[in-house]
């Protein structure tokens, strides 16, 4: 799908790229993003209305660390460096970067210096902004003046307008930066001169001519995994083609209270796709029996995945193209910069499409992130129910069971998990993620004046802005106490409920 022009985010390995471009986004323009190690043709075919370069780990000083080629600076559009991007644009240019006598981290007091035009306009005095660096820009290069400092650092933002060039030691793009999106409109809207027409209303429209460009009078097979990102694509495939598209869904055993039958209703009434819904739970449960480490059960789910969906679609016959619910963040990994971090792998059907014989993919969402995939959904006409459901691992409640995996321990889960879900969302607290896990620990209780032996279930529940970082959701003990009381209550198996109280970092959202 051809991209429309807008902010081009060069990434040299730092931990917000995603979160720039996501920023960028809400602010109503179109961004993009490829690794600093893209060549100067790729740069350009772009077609880019400004540039930004990213955050990143290394020092520009170290034998090997991550650069461009200078004529970046040369395409007559404007940039702007954050953090590392600052300093390799200073000493692109000829000025002195050195370590720090004393590192800055966290939320800082930064002086504007200059906030009477240009990129600090209209901005506080002093603003707090979130600082994370132990180089700094010591030495301006020519044509460059400082435009914000603290005591540590002398140079917090530096700007060179008649190159139209500029910098900032802070990140403007994490929501502790206090004013963090004004700098950003300022580069976009005023030195940029953008205007905010990214929408997924006119994405929507957009994404329906080119569906139809590209497959014609042919067929569409899509497999549909539960989740938003395919429901999304499926919805979109169907305004543009109606019933060309046919749609599988394997019911692998593990989905949430619910979420298989709302997947059908969905896609027979409000879209009536040809569906083939495979319930195939015997065999996943077969595959993994005696299974116990989480990451094998990823493999073996994603494996049977596979296998499932290639006998359902042979029974189905030929169809022209496949379709797949491909994200922007997938995007963006899949040409990740070396030596940034992986956290975590992904499940996906990897190369099924070429298994299966298809030369042509069809993937409507590639340029969307996740709360954008959201917005075109509700756009389309999705229930928010689907649209705005709890983040879902692929291998769904299987890996939210610690140990071997057994239809009654997914039993266990899937019935305490819809218990907390109804009394969340009946409170009116906000989450941005909670579920369920079965621990794999039993213990002695007393219910009923008998003993029991039975497992403890624990409750995650926390808040975040981009799920990179996470922070414990602070549930009322009244709220606790009612859920704890009615899953002991209702849930058989279950004598014990606890709350895992810990940030990520250090550990992860999910469990496995």
């Amino acid at each position: 799908m051809n991209q429309p022009r807008g902010i081009l985010i060069l990434d040299f390995g730092g931990q917000y790229t995603q979160l720039i471009a996501r920023r960028v986004r809400e602010c109503g323009v179109y961004s993009s993003v490829l690794p600093c190690s893209a060549q100067l043709e790729a740069i350009r075919q772009e077609e880019p209305l400004g540039i930004i370069l990213s955050g990143g780990p290394a020092s520009v000083l170290d034998e090997g660390a991550p650069t461009i080629d200078p004529a970046v600076f040369g395409l007559g559009v404007p940039v702007l460096g954050i953090c590392y991007g600052m300093q390799l644009m200073a000493h692109l240019h000829g000025g002195t970067v050195e370590r720090g006598q004393q590192r800055e981290y966290g939320r800082t007091l930064v002086t504007m210096d200059e906030t009477s035009t240009g990129l600090l306009q209209g901005m506080s005095a002093q603003s707090v902004c979130w600082m994370s660096h132990t180089w700094q820009v010591t030495g301006l290069p020519d044509g460059f003046v400082s435009i914000a400092h603290t005591p540590n650092c002398p140079v917090a933002a530096m700007a060179n307008p008649g190159r139209q060039l500029y910098g900032v030691q802070f990140h403007p793009e994490v929501t502790h930066s206090e004013e963090g999106t004004r700098l950003l409109e300022n580069f976009l809207h005023r030195i940029c001169q953008l205007t905010s027409d990214w929408t997924m209303e006119a994405y929507a429209g957009r994404a329906i001519a080119q569906i139809r460009q590209q497959v014609g009078d042919g067929t569409v097979l899509l497999g549909l995994s539960g989740g938003v990102d395919s429901a999304v694509a499926a919805a979109l495939l169907y305004r543009a083609i109606g019933r060309r598209l046919t749609c599988v869904y394997v019911d692998h055993g593990f989905m949430r209270a619910g979420e298989s039958d709302q997947v059908v209703d969905i896609f027979t009434k409000t879209f009536p796709v040809e569906l083939k819904a495979v319930d195939a739970s015997q065999r996943f449960f077969t595959a993994l029996s005696g299974v116990t480490d989480p990451e094998q059960k990823r493999k073996i789910i994603g494996r049977e995945f596979v296998e499932v969906f290639k006998q359902a679609s042979a029974e189905l016959g030929k169809r022209d193209h496949f379709a797949q619910g491909t994200i922007y963040p997938d995007v963006i990994e899949s040409g990740s910069v070396k030596g940034s971090a992986v956290i975590k792998s992904h499940h996906n059907v990897g190369g099924l499409p070429g298994e299966l014989g298809f030369t042509s993919l069809v993937e409507p969402l590639r340029m969307l992130f996740k709360d954008e995939v959201r917005k075109l959904g509700l756009t389309l006409g999705l229930p928010e129910s689907l649209v705005y459901r709890q983040p879902f691992p692929g291998p769904g409640l299987a890996i939210r069971v610690i140990g071997e995996l057994t239809p009654e321990k997914v039993r266990i889960v899937r019935e305490s998990d819809r218990i907390l879900r109804e009394e969340i969302e009946a409170s009116g607290i906000r989450a941005s993620q909670y579920f369920t896990v079965l621990t794999g620990a039993k213990s002695v209780g007393v219910m009923g004046d008998e003993r029991t032996y039975a497992y403890a279930v624990a409750i995650r529940a926390v808040t975040t802005d981009d799920f990179m970082t996470a922070d414990v959701a602070r549930l009322p003990y009244e709220l606790l106490d009612k859920i704890s009381a009615r899953i002991i209550g209702e849930v058989s198996g279950c004598n014990r409920v606890l709350y895992d109280v810990t940030t990520k970092p250090p550990a992860s959202i999910e469990w496995e």
